[in-house]
């Protein structure tokens, strides 16, 4: 059977990989449109391709439940458009303009740093030292890669600071969002698009910023659905299998990927940096996806309600008619002690000695 840990894995990667190819589309599609009305265009194909994989699910869903967000939600969701979708890409732009790109492509790297270690603050995600080996050796294999492409010069102490704590904001985005991981994926990447696209559009107009050509927002929108949108929800999927660590960590995979396709395309150089990167991001991924964690654990008396499946080994509840495949419902759960692999899931958040 395959393991828990590998299969979050696979989707991790895959978030990252469907982000990464379309950072170029973005930076060429994005040359002499704002960066806040860039944004907009970008939530909102975001947010359409969520309501539409919504509506699509909905008419075939034959379970009960559909894991909406619950009362407590809304609050949480706010934080993080305000975080993910409004400060941290301001933040982030206005750094770039100061420090220049190859700077901004190093600090970016601190992201997976910043969520490992709130995760591991926040819901006490187990790391080891096999997670923590991935995260070095995909931070420097990210930092090879942004040498690769051009020569450090003079940087902005400010715009260098910017980038770093745009890189903490997105860091508790991804923190924040732990939980809304356990809701229906279209839902939570339709509202938090919907309230960043929102959010976006209204700085943008404050600022002023003119509307692209409707070629250009067309394909930006279409950048927003693939590398927003479908990106969004095998990350926050890959959150529901593994945690926050651990998604963060591969994830880091994103501009390594788009540096790549860049280099397909001819935007940019690539040297002996890239191909040593190529090597530590390809170490990094083999550890995550080797990784076994197997030991006897507790499952104390609980009542919960989040998004499950009945051939998991631990939801054996019966449903009248059955039910097959993923469903969200109030269930209940006896206490259990027994021993088999896992990955950090909302079922195997139990402590681990340091």
């Amino acid at each position: 059977m395959r393991s828990p840990i590998t299969a979050g894995v696979l989707l991790a990667a895959l978030s990252a990989i469907t982000f990464g190819v379309t950072v170029p589309a973005v930076a060429r599609l994005g040359q002499g449109v704002g960066p806040l009305a860039t944004a907009t265009l970008l939530y909102a194909g975001a947010c359409a391709f969520a309501l539409v994989t919504s509506t699509l699910q909905r008419a075939r869903r034959a379970s009960p439940g559909v894991g909406a967000l619950q009362p407590g939600d809304g609050m949480r969701l706010v934080v993080i458009a305000v975080l993910g979708a409004a400060l941290a890409p301001t933040l982030l732009a206005w750094g770039l303009q100061r420090a220049g790109g190859t700077v901004g492509a190093l600090l970016l790297n601190l992201e997976a740093f910043f969520t490992v270690m709130l995760a591991r603050a926040i819901h006490h995600e187990p790391i080891g030292r096999r997670v923590a080996w991935a995260l070095v050796l995909m931070g420097f294999g990210g930092a090879l890669a942004a040498l690769d492409r051009s020569t450090m010069g003079a940087t902005s102490v400010a715009g260098a600071l910017a980038i770093g704590a745009a890189t903490l904001a997105w860091a508790l985005d991804n923190t924040l969002m732990r939980p809304l991981a356990e809701r229906d994926v279209s839902t939570v990447v339709a509202a938090k698009s919907g309230l960043g696209a929102l959010l976006t559009t209204a700085l943008a107009l404050v600022a002023g910023e003119q509307a692209p050509s409707l070629r250009i927002g067309v394909a930006l929108l279409a950048c927003g659905a693939a590398g927003y949108g479908l990106s969004l929800r095998l990350y926050v999927v890959a959150q529901r299998r593994i945690g926050a660590a651990r998604t963060a960590s591969i994830f880091a995979l994103a501009p390594f990927v788009g540096a790549g396709v860049g280099w397909a395309v001819g935007d940019q150089a690539a040297g002996y940096g890239m191909a040593l990167a190529t090597v530590f991001f390809g170490w990094g991924v083999y550890l995550h996806l080797t990784e076994r964690h197997h030991h006897t654990h507790v499952h104390p008396v609980v009542s919960h309600t989040h998004a499950h499946r009945h051939d998991d080994g631990h939801h054996d509840h019966v449903h009248e008619p059955a039910v097959v495949g993923e469903h969200t419902h109030l269930h209940h759960h006896d206490h259990r002690v027994h021993a088999h692999e896992h990955a950090p899931d909302l079922h195997h958040d139990h402590p681990h000695p340091d």
